[in-house]
């Protein structure tokens, strides 16, 4: 596990140290070296893990970090699971090249939560059949982006779906007069709206809000705790030795 000495990473530790099929055999935090993480004493270094026994790391860092640590993870034929948010396409390419036909695989997921996985999947369906929507999407006040990266990827996912289908452009925001600058959210894709709320006390949660004459349709999302991100992390980490290459998402994983 590395990234063992984070809130998400404790959780991770803690699931897989209880997953009846797997051990925990090392734990790694530069910014925590010497801690300790489920009875493992935490190091600061990526780059010797074939040596405690590891077949699968999963790497909760941060972005910065991924683009090192993803060079050694190949170059030990480790299978890795990563949950950083903030990769471009550009450093998921270089992570597909650094794994592609080498013995082991990657997956990475902006999102664990399954049920974060299906929100996006539903607004995929609706989205062709709806004629407005704005994303609401609501965190933790310690959270570093915004929006999040799963609030961009339902956009990304929404807009996808709207052009596949063929449907009209979303009309322009007729909003004319802003009395305070940020009212209406930040315009993304396709001119899709999106708020982000920053208190303390919320995890993590996404609110789908589309519009039509006469009706409208909410698909919401929350995640109350971390635990609700374990199960999408071990479904991952029992995955990745058979998803050659790289796989971004969990969707494939689910069938969907």
């Amino acid at each position: 596990m590395v990234g063992a000495g984070g809130r998400m990473g404790q959780e991770v530790c803690r699931a897989v140290a209880e997953a009846p099929d797997m051990e925990l055999v090392a734990v790694v935090d530069p910014g925590n070296v010497g801690g300790d993480a489920c009875g493992l004493t935490i190091v600061g270094e990526v780059n010797a893990l074939r040596d405690f026994g590891a077949e699968v790391v999963v790497d909760f860092t941060v972005a910065e970090a991924v683009r090192h640590n993803a060079v050694h993870y190949a170059h030990q034929g480790l299978h890795a699971v990563i949950g950083t948010s903030g990769l471009s396409e550009a450093d998921l390419a270089d992570i597909g090249l650094q794994f592609g036909g080498g013995p082991a695989n990657v997956i990475v997921v902006a999102n664990f939560a399954i049920g974060a996985v299906l929100l996006v999947h539903l607004s995929r369906i609706a989205a062709p059949h709806m004629q407005g929507v704005e994303v609401i999407e609501l965190h933790h006040d310690a959270k570093r982006d915004a929006p999040s990266g799963t609030a961009m990827h339902t956009v990304a996912a929404i807009v996808a779906a709207r052009e596949q289908a063929g449907c009209d452009p979303l009309p322009p925001d007729p909003t004319t007069d802003v009395v305070l600058s940020g009212a209406r959210g930040a315009a993304g894709p396709d001119g899709v709206h999106v708020h982000s709320v920053r208190l303390p006390g919320l995890v993590a949660h996404e609110e789908v809000i589309f519009g039509a004459p006469g009706q409208s349709l909410t698909i919401r999302h929350d995640s109350f705790d971390r635990r609700s991100f374990m199960p999408g992390v071990l479904l991952a980490v029992r995955a990745v030795p058979e998803r050659p290459g790289l796989t971004v998402g969990l969707e494939s994983l689910l069938g969907l």
